[in-house]
C-alpha cells in the first residue's frame, strides 16, 4: 500500500471518527422546550392555590414533577418582556422599557447589540424554531441577528404583505390590520401564508408545529431548541372566543352582556382559553415521552406580564408577576420555590444548560444569573434579588422585602416599601417605609436602585418625536391612577406613599 494511500485512510478514518464524537456530544446534549405564555398572573394556574384559577392538570403536573417559583418578575407589558427573555439583560442595558418606549435604535438593532439565546444554540449546533407571537422588535426571528431555523408565526396583515408575491390573508379579522389571533388565524411558515379555515385554531397550529419540529430533530439525532410564545391566552380586540376542548366554536363578537354579566362571561371565556392552552401543552409532553426523549428534554413554563386589566401596565408588584415552573431531564423535584427568579436569568440558564459558553464574547455580560444549577440541584440558592419594570416604573424584591412603583415621571421617585415576609400575591404585605425595624433592609434597596437608576424626567428620551408623544401620555391623570395601584379587586394591602418621608 502506497504512502499516500495509508495516509488517506488514516486520515479518513480520523475524520470519521471525529464526526462521530462531534455527533455524540450533540446527541447529548439536552433538548429544550422554551413555553411563554401570553398576558395571565400566575394566580390563574391552579398549582398555585388562589381563588378563581383556572383548571390547568398539566401544567399542574409539571410542577409536581421540578420546580414552580413563588416569585418571577417579568416587565408588566409584552414587548419589554420578550427583549427581556431574548437577550437576558434589562431596559437598562437594551433600552427596551415598554412596547411604546424603545431608547434609541433599539427597536430596529435590539438583537444586533444585546445577543439572543437562539443564537448562541443555533451556533452550537442546536436545531431551533419559534411559533406563536412575536412583537419583539422589527427584527424578525428569522433574520441571522436571531437565528431560528423555522418558524410559524401569527402575522399582520403589513407582515403579510411583504411575502413573495404579496398574498391576500383571506381569514378573519380583529380590526383593519390584525388578523385573527385564534380561530381561522393568520399565520406565516417559513415564509410562506398558511392556508388555514374557519375550524383552525391557533393553538393546534402552534402545537402541531411543536410537535413535527421535535419528531424530524429526534430522528436525524440532533439537540433542539423549541420556543412557544404562544399567542394565548390573551384576549382578542373584539371579543374573546370560546373553547375547543368544549366543541364551541368561538366568533370575534364582543361579549353578549353588560356589566357585570359581560365581566363573567369575559371571565369564564379567559379560563376557558387557560385551560385549552393546558391541554396542548400536555399533547407536546406527551410527544416528548412517545419521542423517548423524557431523560433528555427540559420543559420550562412562564408567561410574560400580568393579566390584562387586573395587572398588565401597571407598575405595582402584580403587573410584572408571572408564572414560571421548569421539570425535565435532570431538574430537581422541589415544589414551590421562594428563591427569587425574573426573566433576565432565561438566556444565561439556556446556554449553560446547552453548553454553549464558548459561543458567547468573553466580554458580553448578562444581566441575569443562570438556574442551572439549582435546576439540577447542585445548588439550594439563586440570587438575592430580582428586578421588574412597567415603562417608568421599577420593581425591586428581596425574599422578605418588595419595592414597587419608584416612578420619577410620576413624582413616585421613593416608591412604596414593603415587608411581606414569606407572604405572596399581596396578602399580608406591610408598609414598612419609615419603620426603624426595616430600615436597615430600605438602604439595601437603595443600592439596588443605585445600579439600575430609573428614567427621570430630563432624559434625552423625552426630546425625540416618540418621547414627547409617551410623556404626554404619561402625564394624565387616569393612566397615573392606573399605572400607581392595584385594580379594585386586588387591593390586598395599604398603597399610601409617604413621599420623602
Amino acid at each position: 500500500m502506497s504512502y499516500v494511500k495509508k495516509s488517506l485512510i488514516i486520515l479518513t478514518t480520523t475524520l470519521l471518527l471525529f464526526i462521530g464524537f462531534i455527533s455524540q456530544a450533540l446527541a447529548s446534549k439536552p433538548n429544550i422546550i422554551l413555553i411563554l405564555a401570553d398576558d395571565v398572573s400566575p394566580d390563574m394556574f391552579s398549582i398555585y392555590g388562589q381563588e378563581g384559577a383556572a383548571s390547568t392538570p398539566n401544567i399542574d403536573k409539571l410542577a409536581q414533577q421540578g420546580v414552580r417559583f413563588q416569585t418571577t418578575y417579568a416587565t408588566a407589558k409584552c414587548g419589554s418582556s420578550r427583549v427581556e427573555i431574548m437577550t437576558g439583560r434589562y431596559a437598562n442595558t437594551t433600552g427596551v422599557y415598554v412596547n411604546e418606549i424603545w431608547m434609541g435604535d433599539s427597536r430596529k438593532n435590539v438583537y444586533s447589540d444585546n445577543i439572543p439565546f437562539s443564537r448562541v444554540l443555533r451556533d452550537s449546533g442546536y436545531a431551533t424554531a419559534i411559533t406563536g407571537k412575536w412583537h419583539a422588535g422589527i427584527q424578525m426571528p428569522h433574520d441571522e441577528a436571531l437565528a431560528f431555523d423555522e418558524y410559524a408565526l401569527w402575522e399582520g396583515t403589513k407582515e403579510i404583505a411583504k411575502l413573495k408575491g404579496s398574498p391576500k390573508f383571506t381569514g378573519l379579522m380583529e380590526d383593519k390590520k390584525t388578523t385573527s389571533r385564534y380561530w381561522h388565524p393568520g399565520y406565516v411558515k417559513n415564509g410562506k401564508l398558511m392556508d388555514t379555515k374557519p375550524s383552525d385554531y391557533s393553538l393546534d397550529i402552534e402545537a402541531d408545529f411543536i410537535m413535527d419540529f421535535m419528531e424530524k430533530n429526534v430522528k436525524a439525532n440532533k439537540p433542539f431548541l423549541a420556543y412557544w410564545p404562544t399567542v394565548a391566552p390573551h384576549g382578542t380586540r373584539t371579543g374573546m372566543p370560546t373553547n375547543p376542548l368544549r366543541g364551541e366554536q368561538g366568533s370575534l363578537a364582543p361579549a353578549s352582556g353588560k356589566g357585570k354579566e359581560s365581566n363573567d362571561e369575559n371571565d369564564k371565556r379567559f379560563k376557558s382559553l387557560i385551560e385549552y392552552m393546558d391541554l396542548k401543552v400536555g399533547e407536546v409532553v406527551a410527544k416528548v415521552e412517545s419521542l423517548g426523549i423524557s431523560d433528555n428534554t427540559i420543559i420550562i413554563f412562564t408567561s410574560d406580564n400580568g393579566t390584562a386589566v387586573t395587572a398588565k401596565t401597571r407598575g405595582v408588584e402584580r403587573g410584572s408577576h408571572v408564572v414560571h415552573i421548569a421539570a425535565g431531564a435532570g431538574i430537581k423535584k422541589r415544589g414551590a420555590s421562594y428563591e427569587l427568579t425574573d426573566l433576565s436569568d432565561i438566556t444565561p440558564t439556556l446556554i449553560d444548560i446547552a453548553g454553549a459558553w464558548d459561543f458567547v464574547p468573553e466580554n458580553h455580560k448578562f444581566d441575569g444569573v443562570s438556574l442551572k444549577d439549582f435546576y439540577l440541584g447542585k445548588s439550594d440558592n439563586h440570587r438575592e434579588w430580582i428586578y421588574g419594570y412597567a415603562g417608568t416604573s421599577q420593581i425591586f424584591r428581596t425574599k422578605q422585602y418588595m419595592l414597587e412603583v419608584v416612578n420619577p415621571v410620576m413624582n413616585m421617585a421613593k416608591g412604596r416599601f414593603y415587608y411581606t415576609g414569606d407572604n405572596r400575591f399581596g396578602h399580608g404585605y406591610i408598609l414598612a417605609d419609615g419603620n426603624p425595624e426595616h430600615a436597615k433592609a430600605r438602604e439595601k434597596f437603595n443600592g439596588f436602585m443605585a445600579q439600575l437608576p430609573a428614567i427621570t424626567k430630563d432624559h434625552p428620551h423625552w426630546q425625540t418625536k416618540s418621547g414627547k408623544r409617551e410623556l404626554k401620555k404619561l402625564a394624565s391623570p387616569a393612566v397615573i391612577n392606573k399605572h400607581l395601584y392595584n385594580h379594585k379587586d386586588y387591593k390586598r394591602y395599604d398603597e399610601t406613599y409617604r413621599g420623602e418621608e
